[in-house]
């Protein structure tokens, strides 16, 4: 500053200690920063010293310099942090100098008020921090300081933050949030709202079905639900194939049963309901045993080592087979006789996207259309197979369902709404947010009278052990590696309102029909890998039953800054936003050589030379010739028959590599166990 007084635009001035900084500005810039001291005098409060900072160090001036500014500024602005009895010595003294009416109290950001800064707040603007109140600029660099002691926050958590953070004008109760506190109110990402389509529905007394079926039906309601009706008006007893979207609880699985059963009873073949899960499996043969055992035979196919697990041997005659798709395309593939079948219903159709089990659905479709389409030109009184498919989440269901050749009957309608929420805890404390939702769920009733009870998903069966033994109400671990007693235990104490809480992994996304009224994600990972927007929605579906709850309620925990496996790009806070923001993947087939490999090995098992007509009609585009120069060279075929090789290959569901893996490993004499330790691992690193 020169020795000439500059003009000024605000003189501002804030208590520290024994004197006051001043900060002088114009134009909105600081021009400098200086230090004041008052002292007592007959005349009132008057400057004793006036000291310019400059840098560190403090250059002396004469007081009248700082009167000469006061003069010259367009306005005083006195801190409201300042004392009371420090802004009425200013006022004091600016009244001495007849300057009182430049002179007025107002509410600054503190940090930068000490830091020499004048930045003026107001009830809008100002944010609460401890007992006082700073600027959104000082509290964003809070909320960063804060967020590097828990690790690096990626940008779409970080906006979040502070999104809340200026929406509620608080740091204290969002920094409260990376400590696992639950603030309803800030943990709240959105609700999605409960629809309604209008569907005017069909009559369960105009059905005209089997005698058996209908009186059953008609037992059991007067109308059937708007996905039901939509299908029904679009030709599901004419035989028409369809694929049938709908959300969790709408009432699709009934689309598939009605149609395979009505079938059956007017002798048109079988049924074949496949699922993706042996436990999903598991649930099915027993509906279908309590609710329609009286009217057909039923039988289950999940493969030999599972099959004990339930006491139930497979028969193939059987008027209903509830099968896995790999357990009915093992069948396919060791050249079994399924018999006449009706229909097909394909549950969670849109596995056909996942990278590992895509194709091998795929190719399940392709095999199972040409067993009977082969047995429908040789059989005059076999009239074919009525195709029904079923999946909550198709981002692509106009593609996919040309794609099928089946009529898309689609039905957008969300029985209860569902809350989104989202908070941060790191590994150690998500048990303990866990804990208190759970608790809170389950000690709130909802207006049908019962109690919330809660899904858990995770990424380990060890870390849904570990969940439960730690909640304090009563939960269980559910998941494939639970034998089926244990398994149908957990889920009739879930239906009787006995636990609080399943800790699961895979097995209850995919359709198992707990009524949860919570859905808690402790882990956004299933395994080593990331979930999908469609596995996300497939699970965060589970939340909330139109007949139980008045609501749905997710809560997605987040650990920022975590990962868990080196092989994972992303990071869970990431992830979290991704999946809430995103939109669904289109379901699509994809083909890497070992898939095309395996499918086509299995398509000239079925069908010899008639496999590149099966691979012809396979969603995903698969490189026939390049396959079969692979097949031959490994010796898997001969022509276009399966050598003894390929039959093991192709009957045990082998890729090449795992295949060549084990016929390595016998000739080198390793132990069984060695030689599955190191698929394992080999699987794992591609």
């Amino acid at each position: 500053m020169s020795k000439q007084v500059p003009e000024v635009e605000t003189l501002f001035c804030h208590e520290t200690g024994s004197d006051y900084l001043v900060v002088v500005t114009r134009d909105g810039k600081r021009l400098f920063r200086a230090k004041l001291g008052l002292s007592e005098t007959s005349a009132g409060p008057r400057p004793a010293k006036f000291r310019v900072k400059r840098g560190s160090s403090e250059e002396p001036r004469q007081p009248d310099e700082f009167v000469d500014l006061a003069r010259r500024a367009s306005r005083i602005r006195l801190s409201e942090q300042t004392s009371k009895g420090g802004r009425e010595a200013l006022l004091e003294m600016f009244a001495g100098y007849q300057l009182e009416d430049k002179a007025k109290a107002v509410r600054t950001c503190r940090y930068c008020a000490s830091s020499g800064r004048y930045s003026p707040i107001t009830t809008e603007t100002a944010i609460k921090s401890d007992d006082d109140w700073i600027c959104t600029d000082c509290a964003s660099r809070e909320l960063e300081r804060e967020l590097s002691y828990v690790g690096n926050v990626t940008g779409a958590a970080k906006d979040r933050l502070e999104e809340l953070m200026l929406e509620v004008q608080d740091l204290e109760r969002i920094t409260n949030l990376l400590k696992g506190r639950l603030d309803p109110d800030l943990t709240k990402f959105d609700t999605i709202s409960a629809t309604t389509d209008e569907v005017d529905p069909v009559g369960v007394d105009t059905l005209n079905l089997h005698p058996g079926l209908q009186n059953l039906l008609e037992d059991r309601f007067d109308t059937l639900l708007p996905v039901q009706s939509l299908s029904v008006e679009n030709g599901l007893f004419d035989g028409n194939d369809q694929l049938v979207v709908s959300a969790t609880a709408t009432g699709k699985t009934l689309v598939g049963e009605l149609a395979g059963l009505n079938r059956v009873l007017n002798g048109k073949g079988k049924l074949l309901f496949l699922v993706p899960l042996v436990a999903l499996a598991n649930q099915k043969y027993d509906d279908f045993q309590d609710e329609y055992g009286h009217l057909v035979d039923v039988s289950i196919r999940v493969g030999a080592s599972r099959i004990a697990d339930s006491g139930n041997q497979f028969d193939p005659n059987a008027d209903v087979i509830v099968g896995t798709y790999e357990g009915i395309d093992h069948a396919l593939r060791t050249g079994k006789d399924l018999g006449d079948i009706g229909t097909v219903v394909i549950d969670e159709v849109h596995t056909l996207k996942e990278p590992e089990r895509g194709h091998r659905l795929d190719g399940l479709i392709s095999r199972l259309k040409y067993t009977c389409e082969k047995r429908q030109q040789a059989r005059d009184a076999y009239g074919g197979a009525q195709w029904i498919y079923l999946s909550a989440t198709v981002g692509n269901a106009e593609q996919l369902g040309a794609a099928l050749e089946a009529t898309l009957i689609e039905f957008e309608e969300r029985p209860v709404p569902i809350e989104r929420h989202v908070t941060f805890a790191d590994g150690r404390e998500k048990v303990n947010v866990e804990n208190k939702l759970v608790r809170r769920a389950f000690d709130t009733e909802s207006s049908k009278g019962y109690r919330g009870q809660t899904i858990i998903f995770t990424n380990s069966r060890r870390r849904c052990h570990e969940i439960s033994r730690k909640l304090e109400y009563n939960a269980a671990p559910y998941h494939a590696g639970l034998d089926y007693k244990r398994r149908k235990r957990v889920e009739g104490m879930f239906a009787d309102q006995e636990l609080a809480a399943v800790v699961t992994t895979a097995a209850l996304a995919a359709g198992v029909d707990f009524p949860a009224s919570q859905v808690i994600f402790d882990s956004l990972a299933m395994g080593i890998e990331w979930l999908s927007v469609q596995e996300f929605h497939q699970m965060l579906g589970r939340a909330g039953r139109p007949d139980y709850h008045d609501k749905g309620t997710v809560y997605v925990l987040v650990e920022p800054d975590c990962s868990y496996h080196n092989s994972m790009e992303m990071t869970e806070d990431e992830v979290a936003f991704k999946l809430l923001k995103g939109e669904m993947e289109p379901v699509m087939t994809q083909y890497d050589e070992a898939g095309a490999i395996e499918e086509t090995l299995a398509n000239i098992t079925v069908s010899g030379k008639a496999a590149k007509s099966l691979n012809d009609r396979m969603l995903g585009e698969v490189p026939t010739t390049h396959a079969i120069g692979k097949l031959l060279e490994y010796e898997f075929i001969d022509g276009f028959s399966p050598t003894p090789l390929g039959r093991v290959v192709t009957e045990h569901f082998l890729s090449p590599g795992q295949a060549f893996a084990i016929i390595d490993g016998i000739r080198k004499g390793a132990h069984p166990y060695d030689l599955i330790a190191d698929i394992e691992l080999r699987d794992q690193r591609l």
